[in-house]
């Protein structure tokens, strides 16, 4: 297990990078991720995988939502997916690589794997490893999670010295209708935790009295959550979080 380092609870983390589609800053964009550096906040964000084998800065499975195209990201190669402009930017989608270079260090980086098994089962390995790639070399606060564990526990193999967490909720099924009911209650105990070598999970903030977050709190766990849309919110949810993952507004900053 390697510790999560203290400055990932200090700045809040800004969700999918400090984005605003109406200032030209769409989510996980290069210009959120500039944003965020910008203000000193942490960062958040999500990677893909391009049919080559590329970790691309990319939420969503699908391009339609946040680009004028459709069809999987994972059927476009990182050339054809960096040249597609995201609604409300000039610039396509960013490689991990990229935005590493972007970040440089200057705030901690929180990178979360998107399941690729489709079922949160062992089917996993190529975005594992160009992420691990990717990584090799860099020097600044970073971190990784994700959640599904067998993914965790592949990054522990490829990438032992880098600190990795379970993002982790309560699984319910109108959040989760392609998880069939016995995968849900299982990964809503949290069972792999000591299993992966985890050293935080980040939690729905919508589920965090729960009594398995409580476990994992009183035995020292660093507990992030997502996601926090207002500063009321967030006063709530640092009730219990040691750190919020934020969008929508600007996240008071330590003193």
């Amino acid at each position: 297990m390697t510790a999560l380092p203290d400055v990932f609870l200090r700045a809040p983390l800004a969700h999918r990078a400090y984005h605003d589609v109406s200032a030209g800053r769409p989510e996980n964009s290069r210009a959120a991720i500039r944003a965020a550096v910008a203000a000193g906040y942490g960062i958040e964000c999500d990677v893909q995988l391009s049919s080559d084998g590329v970790a691309m800065v990319f939420h969503d499975y699908d391009l339609g939502r946040l680009t004028a195209q459709k069809g999987p990201v994972a059927q476009q190669t990182a050339r054809a997916l960096g040249a597609i402009p995201l609604l409300g930017a000039d610039d396509g989608i960013p490689t991990l690589a990229e935005v590493l270079g972007i970040v440089a260090g200057q705030v901690p980086l929180l990178i979360e794997i998107k399941d690729q098994d489709g079922a949160m089962g062992a089917n996993i390995g190529p975005l594992e490893a160009a992420v691990a790639g990717a990584l090799a070399g860099y020097t600044g606060p970073v971190a990784v999670m994700s959640f599904n564990p067998h993914s965790v526990s592949e990054m522990a193999r490829l990438a032992p010295e880098t600190p990795r967490g379970l993002t982790t909720c309560a699984y319910d099924a109108d959040d989760w209708p392609l998880l069939n009911a016995t995968v849900r209650t299982l990964l809503a105990r949290i069972p792999d935790y000591d299993h992966v070598g985890a050293s935080f999970i980040s939690h729905d903030a919508r589920d965090l009295t729960s009594g398995v977050v409580a476990d994992l709190k009183a035995k020292g766990t660093p507990v992030l959550c997502w996601t926090i849309r207002s500063p009321e919110a967030e006063t709530k949810a640092r009730e219990v979080a040691d750190n919020v993952t934020f969008e929508g507004y600007a996240a008071a900053l330590p003193a």
